[in-house]
């Protein structure tokens, strides 16, 4: 004996369709809430106080005039028919209740109370204008589903009172327009929301995709300055290895536990050796390679400035006696960089101007400046500023900071750009030491 299935099977699509109508969107806010444009926020309020007011006094005529309904139960309807597009511009849906109840108690009394008129039939005209103009913020807020429930019921509701008509008492059928019209509307304001949504969708991805890129090239401009610095760190770890090792042979009377000491020393200089090998395989990248060439300094900025220049960028170096003398690696390397990467970038978006760069010693800090004119008249950038990496000024920021300095970057007056970087030496010196 099979057993009975034990899956739950989902609603019909009736039901889905009913459910949908019976839960009107949790959003009570008003149309164009969050509009940019002021004038925009109040603009569904206006025009629905406009439709009220116009189509008030002439369902109130029609219904009386043109279908011979009773004047008082004329305008009790047309109130009913209009009045709620006001509460539409926040509860689309919970108007649509009221509006269509409304239509189709007035298209029941016409057939029970109304003479024969040359009217048509079944709605009158002022009904189908309110009835679509409620569909469009009904599809501007409620999701597809609804809106398909709503034009079925429509198209239901207006071919079930077509066919109610006896012959001869209306002169003619609009059911054909009661029933595409609003159907249209609802087509129309679904895929404009839609659209809409797509947009502030795709908005939201780029600052998402902006905000990750920025954070992509933050990492990885950490990742190459703690590459770079390995070099630094891996000198200095080397030479405590160097003379912890050789302490008891350059030392005379050296006793055995202080050369045990030494030797101790030296094993966990060795070990801490191979741990930031390991390290630096885990911070280099696939593309990176292996990096073997020694780190640059300020003396090899003159080599970099002759470089520049076969670019096209005439640049001025002057360095001070203290600037050029011993530095601390980090700072050296750093100071470089700095350098490297502010021409760089007058390379690529000032082609052919004027630059300057110096570095001097103050107040026991490295003071690196790199300033440029602007581009000659006609210039054209090799690269617009949306269109680079943004490694460069990310760079700076990060190895001024590595070092507890101070950046400052900015335009000129006369066109050109200037990077100004503080770098502390006396504090690194005296760690160092």
């Amino acid at each position: 004996m099979d057993s009975p299935p034990t899956g739950r099977t989902g609603p019909s699509p009736l039901a889905a369709l009913a459910t949908a109508l019976a839960r009107p969107s949790q959003d009570h806010t008003p149309l164009f809430t969050h509009a940019s444009p002021r004038w925009l926020r109040y603009l569904p309020h206006v025009l629905a106080l406009g439709a009220v007011t116009a189509l008030l006094p002439s369902s109130i005529n029609v219904l009386a005039d043109d279908y011979g309904l009773n004047a008082g139960l004329a305008a009790g309807l047309a109130v009913a028919q209009s009045v709620p597009l006001l509460l539409a511009v926040s509860r689309p849906l919970p108007a649509w209740w009221i509006i269509g109840s409304a239509h189709l108690l007035t298209a029941l009394l016409l057939l029970a109370a109304g003479e024969p008129t040359g009217s048509v039939w079944p709605w009158p005209a002022t009904s189908v204008v309110g009835y679509c103009l409620l569909m469009i913020p009904l599809s501007l807020r409620e999701p597809r589903r609804t809106l398909f429930a709503v034009w079925l019921v429509t198209a239901a509701a207006t071919l079930t009172t077509a066919l109610l008509a006896p012959d001869g008492q209306f002169g003619g059928d609009n059911s054909l327009l009661g029933i595409t019209l609003p159907g249209a509307v609802l087509v129309l304001g679904g895929a404009l929301r839609e659209r809409a949504e797509a947009r502030r969708l795709l908005v939201e991805q780029e600052h998402i995709s902006e905000a990750e890129r920025g954070r992509r090239t933050l990492l990885e401009e950490r990742a190459r300055i703690a590459r770079e610095l390995h070099d630094v760190v891996a000198h200095h770890m080397s030479v405590i290895a160097v003379q912890a090792a050789s302490a008891p042979y350059r030392l005379t009377g050296v006793p055995a536990d202080a050369a045990e000491e030494f030797a101790a020393i030296a094993g966990t200089a060795r070990a801490s050796l191979t741990e930031m090998r390991r390290l630096l395989g885990v911070l280099r990248s696939e593309e990176s390679g292996t990096e073997t060439a020694p780190q640059p300094g300020v003396g090899d900025l003159a080599r970099l400035v002759e470089t520049v220049g076969r670019a096209g960028v005439s640049a001025d170096l002057t360095v001070s006696a203290e600037a050029a003398g011993p530095l601390p690696p980090a700072v050296d390397l750093s100071a470089y960089r700095i350098v490297q990467e502010a021409l760089a970038n007058v390379v690529r978006h000032a082609p052919g101007a004027e630059a300057w760069v110096s570095l001097a010693v103050e107040d026991g800090r490295l003071l690196v400046a790199v300033a440029n004119a602007a581009p000659p008249a006609g210039a054209e950038p090799l690269e617009h500023a949306a269109e680079g990496t943004g490694h460069g000024l990310v760079g700076m920021r990060e190895r001024v900071r590595l070092l507890d300095g101070r950046l400052d970057t900015g335009p000129l007056p006369d066109g050109g750009f200037r990077v100004a970087a503080a770098l502390p030496i006396d504090s690194l010196q005296g760690s160092a030491e």
